[in-house]
């Protein structure tokens, strides 16, 4: 298959690249602004070569395409779309404390982003359409989220990938584009270096011997999928057939506090001599308290679970990390 990942230089587009590369004879386009993921991160995972959107060419296999591009320019998400089997969206202002801190950058980078590239999909008839969205347009609801509980989303950010989300259904409904969007867990894993979510940024914080902070009383809820887990929903995500126009809640269907991740982290770190300086400071504006997914749906349909124990993948990340 022909792949465009938009975002693809981050933490998830080279994980899934990497994933997809084993398989052989898969080829890929990277729409990138690196404002976040880098040209050496695209590296570890890939061969590439970097080009001008005016110089895109068909790919063959096993080729991969480095586009420096913003998926609010018009033209650009033209231009990267042609000739394409699948789309993965996952360019995006990420994250709920950005969102609040400038909320109509993260309404142009996920509500006019994702509405360039369905846009951009439809002129140049990708058929396949996967979109990252997240738990966050669930907003503060009794958990297990599933994807039928209406959604009121408690942040900006919340509220843009609930944007993404209804032009995913549109763009399904209207223009036949078989659009499917996934509800994130909090995902974290080797790799992660540059994510600013509880696992990857206490790590980084305690290898450079800085305090960490919780916000709250750390009984605040999370899902913790690890990458593996993920990827292997992504892809599946865009290659199984018949599921155009669904939402799929991906995650581990666990509710773990943050308290109880430190009491997984602090020991791991402590075997590998560092230590995990913590203290709580005040709520955070837009946080949920509880956050947890039901993945009966995606077990059903994309016959996907995750698999990996979470005290088995803080202790990988750990390693990855140090090494």
């Amino acid at each position: 298959m022909k792949w465009l990942i938009t975002g693809g230089c981050g933490f998830l587009g080279t994980s899934v690249i990497k994933q997809l590369k084993k398989e052989g004879k898969h080829s890929f386009r990277i729409l990138d602004n690196l404002s976040v993921g880098t040209r050496e991160d695209l590296a570890e995972a890939i061969d590439f070569e970097e080009i001008k959107p005016e110089q895109i060419t068909d790919l063959e296999n096993g080729d991969c395409q480095l586009i420096v591009g913003d998926i609010r320019d018009e033209k650009i998400t033209q231009q990267v779309c042609e000739n394409m089997d699948a789309i993965i969206h996952f360019a995006a202002n990420t994250g709920v404390p950005n969102s609040v801190e400038d909320p109509r950058l993260d309404m142009e980078c996920n509500v006019i982003g994702i509405f360039n590239m369905l846009e951009a999909a439809r002129q140049n008839k990708v058929k396949r359409f996967v979109f990252a969205s997240s738990g966050a347009p669930a907003g503060e609801v009794e958990p297990p989220i599933h994807e039928e509980l209406p959604p009121h989303p408690v942040s900006p950010y919340g509220a843009s990938k609930l944007a993404g989300e209804g032009y995913c259904s549109s763009y399904f409904k209207t223009f036949e584009i078989d659009t499917v969007a996934l509800r994130f867990g909090n995902v974290y894993g080797p790799g992660s270096k540059h994510k600013s979510s509880v696992v990857a940024k206490f790590i980084r914080l305690a290898l450079e011997g800085k305090q960490v902070e919780i916000y709250g009383d750390g009984t605040q809820t999370r899902d913790f999928i690890y990458i593996d887990d993920l990827v292997d929903a992504v892809i599946k995500a865009g290659t199984v057939k018949g599921i155009g126009g669904e939402t799929y809640q991906i995650a581990t269907a666990s509710e773990t506090t943050l308290n109880e991740l430190m009491k997984i982290m602090v020991p791991a770190l402590e075997a590998k001599g560092i230590k995990l300086d913590i203290k709580y400071g005040e709520k955070r504006l837009g946080d949920v308290m509880r956050n947890f997914s039901d993945t009966s749906k995606a077990k059903e349909q994309l016959n996907w679970k995750a698999d990996t124990n979470l005290t088995i993948g803080i202790n990988k990340t750990i390693d990855w990390f140090l090494n």
